[in-house]
């Protein structure tokens, strides 16, 4: 029997909303909780902030300074399911425990540890947890990502926290759930951490040109074009048969150039050449003839742009958001669910509109003692057959595995990952062709079991489909046809296991006029306007060049396949989420959309600007490369600044009082405040703002997280785990913290392989004869 809908009270916060606005997309009921003067983002953009981060909740109206709204809270949290906690630390309110509630608190820095009262937004956020260090060119000033990616990297952490918290509540009492947006950040840095780690090396500001692989940023004819080489001996050989065609190939057809380490040690030569060729195309007629050729290109496309994006339109990803009379059109929601519903329409409520339903009466039952299993992690018996490679998919099966289901990854020799074997991402001090010693792909893919499977073969795929019958959940991160080649379509699942969950993750989605692109984290990027509104003006677009990406998707399938699981506990029914990485960046584009159909204005890179705050940027400190974010939100903290910066005359002066005045005087400002924190250490700066409610971050890098961020390391975010071949390293944490039963990084990543045997033997049954047969056929590696 189905339950009722699942309900949601939201105190929110900018840390906080993005996860209401997911959890409205799985069909969810949200209760916005909203103070008598109504969210601050009813005010913003004209009222359409509201409407994208509020539009499909239910409004009700509560100044909770007096008793009599507490004691409404706590009856209304009474009979809610998920309480979606916004609040400052220390300025919480008090609602009474339920075993029934999951109740997750979503802060800038955790509810423990120093820094959890500090004062913080989206830019001194990503300053301390590590993006920021990630982006800007190499001589330039750190750059922060457009709309809010921090803030959003937090939101769709606790939309995951809070699915599985539903779970828990299954098998004890419901759980609280830590959420610090700083560690969901220091999660989602690709190899920014990884590098230091694994290669005692912090990696520059990239600019342009991806760190790892041949990708870039290049200029087209009309604007820009994101892409490269791609990571296959093929690529390579077709980007240079169509450069041989037009005649324009320099010398990049000598035999040296075959060499992949010659490739890269010459990358810039090559890049020249590609630049020459690249400057004379439409950057959208480059893009389709280079995907034509099965390339890795992109436009660089703004939010007007995303929104005439054939593949976007044809999966019907835009809805409607109704406010009153007027209808504009908004970014749908990173997957269609459940079973493939879309969103088509959200209502924006007015201020206090559902106000009666503060005096419904909902209760719900709590588990029996004999239900009650204490200790158990919310996924403990969930086995997922994890088919996945390189960072969005195997992110997304590491968050699974973190918070205790069996992961089984199938590799393959003849399709190994590139993480395991390609010297460019292998990160290791030694050499870079043992596959077990790759830190990237062991950090990534710990807590799973390995085995290796040649799924070429007939009989690899007859022991693959076994495997799917013996699991509840099959993620894969295959281009749109490979599963259906295989004879392993939905239907053919659901034959071997009726209610299987299948995450199918490829670049654009299994269906539309271009599922069939090749697609990388970059070109997801240019896609979705995240790259071009990554600058400091239209002109200079730096974009994003590291997998900022594939971290998205990988955390929109993690949630996408939670909730799945969530809805078959409920109706006895699996499904296929068909993701689109494309789909997944777009939904976390903020309000870049609305924002041009709603106020008719465009957004553009505005680098460390904001539009409501100023002073808003990151200054130079003493030592080389150190910087601090700092963000002023209003006139007591830009008091508290000029007090600070000994400029005490500005603190009331005309010309200063608003945060418009102070943004036409950025310059003189700027140099101000610049002039005072040249001469001291970041982290000095830092902590002087903080004490004076300045919301204040250095700017962070893989270095400091691990050796000076006495907030991160009070937390234990870091773990030391022992890996067979590449010994003790640190591990990036678990950035969803559940009161009891939480994820941990329980073992290192499996050796390749190791677990083949056990594997067939206590989970398939086969007998010890077979599987020798198996081996000695080559099915087995």
């Amino acid at each position: 029997m189905v339950e009722s809908t699942i309900r949601v009270v939201e105190l929110s916060s900018p840390f906080a909303r993005f996860a209401g606005r997911i959890l409205v997309g799985l069909g969810y009921e949200v209760i916005l909780v909203e103070p008598p003067e109504g969210d601050p983002t009813r005010r913003e953009l004209d009222g359409y902030a509201f409407a994208h981060w509020h539009a499909g909740k239910r409004s009700i109206v509560l100044d909770l300074s007096t008793d009599a709204d507490r004691r409404v809270l706590d009856d209304l949290v009474a009979g809610a399911d998920i309480l979606l906690d916004g609040s400052d630390v220390g300025s919480e309110p008090s609602v009474a425990q339920h075993d029934s509630l999951v109740h997750v608190r979503v802060t800038p820095f955790g509810v423990t540890g120093p820094r959890s009262g500090w004062a913080a937004t989206n830019l001194t956020v990503a300053a301390l947890g590590g993006m920021l260090a990630q982006v800007g060119e190499p001589d330039g000033a750190p750059l922060s990502l457009p709309e809010a990616q921090a803030e959003q990297l937090a939101g769709v952490n606790a939309a995951i926290g809070a699915l599985l918290g539903l779970r828990a509540r299954r098998f004890g009492r419901a759980p609280m759930i830590d959420i610090s947006a700083q560690e969901c950040v220091a999660a989602s840095l690709e190899a920014g951490t990884l590098a230091y780690v694994h290669e005692d090396r912090v990696p520059g500001r990239p600019g342009r040109v991806h760190p790892l692989v041949p990708h870039g940023l290049f200029r087209a004819a009309d604007g820009f074009l994101g892409g490269g080489l791609g990571g296959s001996p093929r690529m390579w050989d077709a980007t240079l048969q169509w450069l041989i065609e037009e005649g324009v190939q320099d010398d990049l057809d000598h035999p040296r150039w075959s060499d992949p380490v010659e490739r890269k040690t010459h990358q810039a030569h090559l890049f020249e050449v590609l630049q020459r060729f690249l400057s004379k195309w439409p950057k959208e007629e480059f893009a389709v003839r280079a995907q034509e050729r099965k390339l890795p290109w992109a436009a660089v496309d703004g939010p007007a742009e995303l929104l005439i994006n054939p593949q976007l339109n044809d999966r019907d990803f835009f809805l409607d958001v109704v406010s009153g009379d007027e209808v504009t059109r908004d970014l749908g929601f990173g997957f269609a669910f459940p079973e493939g519903r879309r969103i088509r329409e959200l209502t924006v409520a007015e201020l206090g509109a559902d106000q009666s339903v503060t005096i419904e009466s909902r209760t719900h039952t709590a588990v029996s003692a004999a239900e009650a299993w204490p200790g158990r992690r919310s996924l403990d018996g969930i086995r997922v057959l994890d088919l996945t490679w390189v960072l969005a998919g195997p992110y997304c099966t590491r968050i699974l595995a973190d918070h205790g289901a069996e992961v089984i990854k199938v590799e393959s020799s003849g399709r190994p990952d590139p993480t395991r074997f390609a010297p460019a991402m292998h990160l290791s001090r030694g050499p870079h062709d043992d596959p077990d010693t790759s830190g990237y792909f062991n950090d990534v893919n710990r807590n799973k079991r390995s085995i290796t499977l040649n799924t070429r073969s007939a009989e690899g795929l007859e022991v693959l489909a076994d495997l799917i019958a013996a699991s509840d959940v099959v993620i894969e991160n295959f281009s749109s046809s490979v599963m259906a080649k295989m004879g392993l379509g939905y239907e053919q699942l659901r034959a071997l296991r009726p209610d299987i969950v299948y995450v199918s993750m490829s670049g654009m989605g299994h269906t539309g006029p271009r599922s069939s692109w090749v697609s990388y984290a970059d070109i997801v990027s240019a896609s979705t306007g995240l790259t071009a509104l990554t600058g400091w003006s239209a002109d200079e677009v730096v974009g994003v060049i590291y997998g900022h990406g594939d971290i998205v998707a990988g955390l929109q399938a993690a949630t996408a396949t939670v909730a799945a699981l969530e809805h078959r506990d409920r109706t006895g029914r699996g499904q296929h989420v068909d993701l689109s990485q494309l789909e997944a960046m777009a939904a976390h584009m903020g309000t870049s959309v609305i924002q041009s159909t709603g106020t008719g204005r465009l957004p553009e890179p505005t680098g460390n600007a904001h539009p409501g705050f100023s002073p808003h940027g990151v200054f130079r400190c003493v030592g080389p490369d150190r910087w601090v974010a700092i963000a002023v939100r209003d006139e007591t903290d830009w008091r508290a600044l000029c007090e600070l910066i000994e400029r005490p005359e500005w603190a009331a002066a005309e010309g200063y009082r608003t945060a418009g005045e102070r943004e036409a005087r950025r310059p003189e400002i700027a140099t101000a405040v610049t002039a005072w924190t040249r001469t001291l250490p970041a982290d000095a700066v830092t902590e002087l703002l903080q004490r004076a409610g300045v919301p204040a971050g250095t700017v962070q890098d893989g270095r400091d997280l691990i050796e000076a961020d006495t907030h991160l390391r009070a937390r234990g975010f870091f773990v030391r785990r022992t890996h067979p071949r590449a010994g003790a390293f640190l591990h990036e944490g678990v950035p969803v913290r559940l009161d009891h039963a939480s994820g941990a990084v329980r073992s290192a990543a499996p050796l390749l392989g190791a677990d083949t045997d056990s594997v067939l033997g206590d989970i398939l049954r086969y007998p010890q004869d077979k599987i020798a047969r198996l081996r000695a056929g080559s099915v087995l590696s």
